[in-house]
């Protein structure tokens, strides 16, 4: 197969990741015979630096025209400490997705047996937890009409049916290939947009009778992900509450690091970690990198090639077995690998697989 890769490093801790994901991705195409062509482009701080815009009309072609978006990380203390900034990192990243009509992003929660011990819940609560996320992603607050001045400010949080139909089917079908179990997740008791929601759902529901579904409050579904992580299988809710629920279920597998996504709509798809740019740790090479090549995998199996997916996976896995680890999960005494040694040591076991 030919695929043509757009990739958009970003800010921090960005460019580190994206050279082990693209290494991977080269690692996979000498070892199953595919050819993947890569272009990269710039986004977030490092854009608004060259040419004063997050995301650049040249980047949106570069997208617009690939296969797929491998991307990493936007954002930089510059802008966060900035507020009255007119122009943020993140607006890229929001213009991408608006742009490229990205409204369903998933993310997969899966914890690994060897990693238990890393996550600062109980071990029998971890283990074994396996659900995936489905936030709707061009939608809601984040995009609704906003005023900001000197002592009153809004958001609206707007849902059109369509918008809530398209991305609630994303939930059922995703249901149906798992468990059969989709969780809705709103705010029903209190807010206008999340009984349109959980209407439309409750409608819906009669179209998929494989699939069991239950509606929970987001404040209940935050405190049901610590307490019982394994009863999810799907999740779908909508862009705000789904930002803050996925990162919060981060913690269960014991590292951000480990958490790969995909957004998916009408144009080019995206693969992207879910964790953040960490300007902190830019240069120092100790940021891991297995959320950004397990998003690489993802990029893999959307395209159909699923033995080239469970290639990368089965290396990802073998590596945190044998403790090939980045600090922020290795065991204690273990051996000090970095962003880059990591990426290599995986990059290499996949052309054995």
């Amino acid at each position: 197969m030919k695929l043509n890769i757009a990739v958009l490093p970003g800010d921090g801790i960005g460019p580190e990741i994206s050279e082990q994901g693209v290494a991977v991705l080269r690692a996979i195409g000498e070892r199953f015979g595919h050819e993947m062509t890569f272009t990269s482009g710039l986004c977030g701080a490092t854009a608004i630096e060259s040419v004063g815009d997050p995301f650049p009309e040249d980047t949106y072609r570069l997208c617009a025209s690939a296969d797929a978006v491998l991307f990493s990380a936007v954002g930089d203390p510059k802008y966060d400490n900035a507020p009255s900034a007119s122009v943020r990192p993140e607006q890229g990243l929001l213009a991408m997705r608006k742009r490229l009509g990205l409204y369903a992003n998933i993310r997969p929660i899966e914890t690994y047996d060897c990693l238990v011990d890393r996550s600062p819940l109980k071990t029998e609560l971890v283990r074994g937890a396996d659900f995936v996320c489905i936030r709707e992603l061009t939608g809601g607050m984040y995009f609704g009409e906003k005023y900001e001045g000197e002592d009153r400010a809004y958001d609206t949080n707007v849902y059109t049916r369509e918008e809530v139909e398209r991305i609630l089917r994303v939930g059922f079908e995703y249901a149906r290939r798992r468990s059969g179990h989709l969780t809705v997740v709103d705010k029903a008791n209190i807010l206008a947009s999340s009984r349109l929601w959980r209407r439309i759902a409750q409608e819906m529901a009669a179209q998929w009778p494989d699939v069991r579904t239950d509606f929970m409050f987001v404040d209940n579904a935050s405190m049901r992900m610590i307490q019982e992580p394994g009863f999810f299988d799907v999740v779908v809710t909508e862009n705000t509450f789904g930002d803050i629920l996925t990162d919060e279920a981060s913690c269960i597998t014991g590292s951000m690091g480990l958490l790969p996504s995909a957004s998916i709509g009408e144009g080019t798809p995206v693969f992207e970690p879910v964790h953040g740019s960490w300007p902190q740790a830019a240069g120092k090479n100790i940021a891991n990198p297995i959320a950004q090549i397990l998003s690489a995998a993802m990029l893999l199996e959307h395209f159909g090639l699923v033995a080239e997916g469970a290639a990368v996976r089965e290396a990802v896995a073998a590596s945190l077995k044998a403790n090939v680890r980045t600090p922020e999960i290795q065991v204690e005494g273990g051996q000090v690998y970095g962003t880059r040694e990591v990426g290599a040591w995986i990059a290499e076991k996949v052309k054995s697989i």
